[in-house]
């Protein structure tokens, strides 16, 4: 008889699913832009509320209605730009020309990092002579004062390969904003690392099904590990391992609210396991991956939405959410 062939059942989207390396995500890929700015933002997940907003879409039932939606906090100070990055485009994918950094970080990066001592900027720029340089990311680091190790990642940056440098020297050692770089109505793309459950068995990380009172006297396992030939367990049998704590991305989440004070979104109690709000509140539309107190990275939308709607919001709940888990 013929092999008979179909395609594999089940999402592969998650896997390996194993730990994550650090506690805040990595972004790999950048959406290309005409306009020179960053492409991305990044602030700590505070806590949920709803608003209530006037709905612009013209395809919905409640089309110029005000209705409730739920939406995200993020607590987003300024970014410190370190420094940037140089890449070379070759046949095996980028490669990492030049790194850049400014002359006096912070303490703690230096004492991160074992930096004893940075050259010039005049002398750092010499590695750039005769380097073919295809794309330029920044070097971004959180305030050292808002958490005890400041986070250091890269980000894109919009425009041509000699517009991204020219404005990437300007930058170094400048801060950033959330307002300079967000604005209500955008849609972004959201990564975060998920909230960390341990280790957990295949019923709580794959939901297979609990066997009966007779199956070997062992109900919460996989009841088959495959077949017999070829003799080896294949990598997608459901097993025990890490549940949780593994990076995340959401598509195309709506800004709805860019600054403003911070007490108008803020409960009566503060957020859980939060506190008070340091930096610039944004809002964005629907819940994110991980727990309170973690970073979120922003990314201009790769996949760009078909229409954008403005974010006309009447309200911001400020009751109490003690209580309610968010």
């Amino acid at each position: 008889m013929p092999a008979v062939r179909r395609p594999l059942r089940g999402s592969r989207a998650f896997y390996p699913r194993k730990r994550a390396s650090r506690i805040y995500p990595r972004i790999t890929s950048w959406p290309a832009s005409n306009e020179v700015k960053p492409l991305g933002f990044a602030g700590y997940k505070a806590g949920m509320t709803h608003v209530m907003i006037i709905d612009a879409n013209p395809n919905s039932k409640t089309k110029g209605q005000a209705v409730f939606r739920a939406v995200t906090v993020l607590d987003c100070p300024p970014l410190q730009i370190l420094g940037f990055k140089c890449y070379s485009k070759t046949g095996q994918g980028l490669k990492d020309v030049a790194t850049i950094v400014q002359e006096n970080p912070a303490k703690e990066l230096a004492r991160k990092w074992g930096i004893v001592k940075i050259k010039p900027m005049a002398e750092q720029l010499q590695k750039l002579h005769g380097k073919n340089v295809s794309q330029v990311r920044l070097l971004i680091h959180t305030k050292p004062g808002f958490k005890s190790k400041p986070e250091v990642f890269e980000m894109g940056i919009g425009g041509t390969a000699d517009k991204q440098l020219e404005w990437a020297k300007g930058m170094v050692g400048k801060e950033l904003k959330a307002s300079d770089v967000l604005k209500p109505g955008d849609y972004v793309d959201a990564f975060a690392i998920s909230r960390g459950r341990g280790f957990k068995g295949p019923v709580a990380r794959f939901g297979v099904r609990i066997l009966g009172r007779k199956f070997q006297q062992m109900h919460r396992h996989t009841g088959s590990l495959g077949t017999t030939e070829p003799a080896k367990i294949r990598p997608t049998v459901p097993a025990a391992g890490q549940h949780g704590f593994q990076g995340r991305m959401e598509w195309n989440k709506r800004v709805v609210k860019v600054g403003g004070d911070a007490k108008d979104v803020t409960p009566s109690n503060h957020f859980l396991r939060y506190g008070v709000l340091r930096g610039e509140p944004v809002l964005i539309e629907g819940s994110l991956p991980g727990p309170a107190k973690r970073l979120i990275r922003l990314r201009a939308p790769l996949r760009q939405p078909k229409s954008k709607y403005p974010a006309d919001i009447r309200a911001v709940s400020t009751e109490s959410k003690q209580g309610v888990c968010i």
